[in-house]
């Protein structure tokens, strides 16, 4: 079976985070089931604008200064009018709400900005990486309380030759200072619809699909 380029860029991009950053001691583990944890958590973390993500930009009172579909440039900066290369990536709507409102209160009073992400292409830490036995391997933009199946579907499933049940997702524990492996079954999600295992995903998480030995 042949992979894409960028298949094949992203299944090394993946080794290269295991290598570097190793996973803790007891992997494979299985995570709680989506329905459990959605019980306990809140919305997800505030979405960070990447590069090339756009944006619309309201002025209450001054609709002359905003910009609707205004796309963040590959330098990461936006201009609008009375704002010039502002830099956005790595900001949440809220704090560039505040850093345009700051510059606009230079010419007008009291301006009340808000910022709206309208197509997301989101910053590395922010995507999650689909690898291996997959229709179509691809880095996707996180979404507040996106689960597996949501990921799954947005790559096209597994391959012919996936094996789903031996799959694993890659997750980087913040309190442990490394790196964590689950285990996930794709297999019993995709095919025999357990939604038991459905699991929350996390920004930064790499699911990594093997094939089948025969």
């Amino acid at each position: 079976m042949r992979f894409t380029r960028t298949a094949m860029l992203l299944a090394g991009g993946a080794a290269s985070m295991l290598v570097l950053g190793g996973c803790a001691s007891g992997s494979g583990t299985e995570l709680p089931p989506a329905t459990f944890v959605a019980m306990q958590e809140g919305p997800g973390e505030e979405y960070v604008i990447g590069p090339l993500d756009q944006l619309t930009i309201h002025v209450w009172r001054n609709p002359e200064l905003g910009a609707e579909g205004i796309q963040v440039r590959p330098d990461g900066r936006i201009t609008i009018p009375l704002v010039k290369d502002m830099p956005a990536v790595g900001k949440t709507p809220s704090m560039l709400e505040e850093d345009i409102r700051l510059q606009l209160s230079q010419y007008i009073e009291d301006p009340l900005v808000s910022v709206i992400v309208n197509e997301f292409a989101g910053t590395f830490s922010q995507q999650v990486r689909i690898v291996g036995a997959t229709a179509q391997p691809a880095s996707l933009p996180y979404r507040a309380n996106m689960t597996v199946l949501d990921a799954m579907i947005a790559v096209g499933g597994l391959s012919e030759f996936a094996a789903g049940n031996r799959a694993k997702l890659i997750r980087f524990d913040k309190q442990l200072g490394r790196q964590r492996e689950y285990a996930l079954r794709l297999t019993d999600l995709l095919k025999r619809g357990d939604s038991k295992a459905n699991v929350l995903l996390q920004p930064g998480d790499v699911i990594i699909i093997p094939e089948s030995t025969f």
